[in-house]
C-alpha cells in the first residue's frame, strides 16, 4: 500500500504575494512542505495572477480571514505594512500558529511582534538573501531560495520549537540558514545592502536624461537595483534609519577623499582608494 508524504504544515498563509511571497508559495509546493497554501492581498488581480501562477491554491482580500486555520503565517509584504499588520493579525490567528517575515530591516519588526502577539514567542524573524529589482508575482520562481543564504533573528523570547521549524522550513527549501540578533542584522544589512540599493539611486538621479541614450554596460550593472520599488525602500530607510545614516556618512567620508585627491590631482590618494576598494572586491565569492 502507497504512503501518503506526510507535509510539514497543514495550511501557510503568504500575506503579500508578490515576487517573494509568491516564489515562497510556489517553493513550498515544489517540496511538497504545505497541503495548503493561501495568498492574502488587497488586489483581487494578484491573487488571480498568484493562483494561475501556481503560487497559492486560493486567495483572500480579508486578512484576518486569511490567517484563520493556518499553521504558518508569512509576512511578505514591505516592512511598514509588516509593522502594521502583526497587531491587526493577532487576535484571528489559530492557537499554536507559527509567524516569520521577509522584512530586509529586522529590529522594528521584531519588537513590534513581541510587543503585540498574543504569543510572542511563536514569532521568529526571517530574511531570505535573495530577490530582484522586478516585482510582482508574474516574476516569482520555485527556485529563488536555492542556494542562498536566509538569516534568522530569535531572540531570548522565541520558542525552541518555532526557531527549529522555521529553520527546518529554509533549509528544506535550498537556503543555508544563519542566526543573528536582530540589531546585528540591521547594522550589517545597512552596509551590504541598503547602502548599495541607495548609492543605485543617486548614481541614477545623478546622471542627466540627455546622457542616458550613451550608457555604457557598466552603468546598467551597477545601477540594476534603482529598478527597486521605491516604497520598499522609503520603508527600509525609516525601519533602518540609524544604521543607514552611519553607512552613508562613511560613503561621504571616502567620496570627499576622492573629490579631493582629484581636485589637488593627488594620484597617491586615488590609487590607494582604488587599490583598497579592488582587494575588497576581490574577496566576494
Amino acid at each position: 500500500m502507497m504512503l501518503l508524504r506526510s507535509h510539514f504544515f497543514r495550511r501557510v498563509a503568504i500575506v503579500g504575494v508578490g515576487l517573494m511571497g509568491g516564489s515562497l508559495g510556489m517553493a513550498l509546493k515544489k517540496y511538497q512542505l504545505a497541503r495548503e497554501v493561501v495568498g492574502v492581498s488587497t488586489h483581487s488581480q494578484t491573487l488571480d495572477q498568484a493562483i494561475q501562477k501556481g503560487a497559492i491554491d486560493m486567495g483572500f482580500m480579508d486578512i484576518p480571514q486569511g490567517v484563520a486555520n493556518a499553521d504558518l503565517v508569512v509576512l511578505a509584504t514591505p516592512v511598514q505594512t509588516i509593522l502594521q499588520l502583526l497587531p491587526t493579525i493577532s487576535a484571528s490567528l489559530r492557537r499554536g500558529c507559527l509567524i516569520t517575515d521577509l522584512g530586509s530591516a529586522k529590529l522594528e519588526i521584531v519588537e513590534k511582534a513581541e510587543s503585540t502577539l498574543s504569543l510572542p514567542g511563536l514569532f521568529v524573524g526571517s530574511h531570505p538573501l535573495t530577490g530582484s529589482e522586478k516585482k510582482g508575482v508574474e516574476y516569482a520562481r520555485a527556485e529563488l531560495f536555492e542556494n542562498t543564504r536566509c538569516i534568522m533573528t530569535p531572540t531570548s523570547k522565541t520558542s525552541p520549537v518555532a526557531k527549529e521549524k522555521i529553520k527546518h522550513l529554509w533549509t528544506k527549501l535550498g537556503a543555508k540558514v544563519e542566526f543573528l540578533s536582530p540589531e546585528e542584522h540591521d547594522r550589517i544589512l545597512a552596509q551590504v545592502s541598503h547602502l548599495p540599493h541607495l548609492l543605485a539611486y543617486v548614481l541614477m538621479e545623478s546622471i542627466p536624461q540627455e546622457s542616458l541614450p550613451y550608457a555604457p554596460q557598466g552603468l546598467k550593472d551597477s545601477t540594476r537595483i534603482a529598478a527597486s520599488s521605491p516604497q520598499m525602500w522609503n520603508d527600509i530607510c525609516m525601519a533602518n534609519s540609524k544604521n543607514i545614516l552611519h553607512a552613508l556618512d562613511e560613503v561621504v567620508k571616502h567620496l570627499s577623499s576622492i573629490r579631493k585627491a582629484v581636485i589637488n590631482r593627488d594620484q597617491k590618494t586615488l590609487m590607494n582608494h582604488f587599490t583598497r576598494a579592488k582587494e575588497k572586491r576581490d574577496t566576494l565569492q
